[in-house]
């Protein structure tokens, strides 16, 4: 019975994103509470403002802004503004991370867990990250710009960002360059590298 009524509430959302690792819903909350199957580690990201009462908690959340809830964390379905649900699955497969882990400059941490951490993307107009790497992850981008990309064992590549759209990007090393007129901004959930698989 749960699980139909897990499956009603999600039909009952929009789905934004589903893979073997996430569940990305817009607009809904099929995971607010802690009791439903298959979720565990939660993330709101606010694409506009709302509020978001957790327990005896309340709290204003404007664009951007994030709260993350562990397993056995309950909470009411934002309301107000348009917001994401992403849902960490518990069984996921084997997280995949690129073969060298070079820490990313000039983003803001916002949440370091055990197995993902959650950042703010910034890039000024003009400015250039230095090579970086990146894991398996989900972004959102909150605005629009244009990034030239030199990618390790693809050369260079040209992105467009777009607003409010969600994806799950994988593995990589790269450098970075915005060459929009707007500053990037984004929110990411990256997954963090496991260790070695035991022989």
């Amino acid at each position: 019975m749960k699980l139909l009524l897990l499956t009603w509430m999600v039909s009952a959302s929009i789905v934004a994103l589903e893979n073997d690792y996430v569940l990305v819903t817009r607009d809904g909350a099929p995971c607010a509470s802690a009791s439903q199957p298959g979720c565990a580690h939660r993330v709101i990201v606010a694409l506009g403002d709302l509020e978001l009462r957790a327990g005896v908690s309340h709290r204003t959340m404007k664009r951007g802004d994030i709260a993350v809830f562990g397993p056995g964390e309950s909470y009411e379905p934002p309301t107000g503004g348009p917001f994401f649900e992403v849902v960490i699955k518990p069984d996921h497969p084997r997280v995949q991370s690129p073969p060298q882990i070079i820490p990313a400059e000039k983003n803001v941490l916002r949440y370091d867990g055990e197995e993902f951490f959650v950042f703010e993307e910034r890039l000024g107009p003009g400015d250039t990250r230095a090579r970086h790497s990146h894991s398996q992850r989900v972004v959102m981008q909150l605005n629009a710009t244009q990034l030239q990309q030199w990618v390790d064992d693809r050369g260079e590549i040209f992105v467009e960002t777009v607003p409010d759209r969600v994806t799950f990007n994988p593995p990589v090393i790269h450098t970075v360059k915005n060459i929009g007129e707007a500053p990037l901004r984004g929110i990411v959930i990256e997954f963090k590298p496991q260790p070695p698989a035991a022989r």
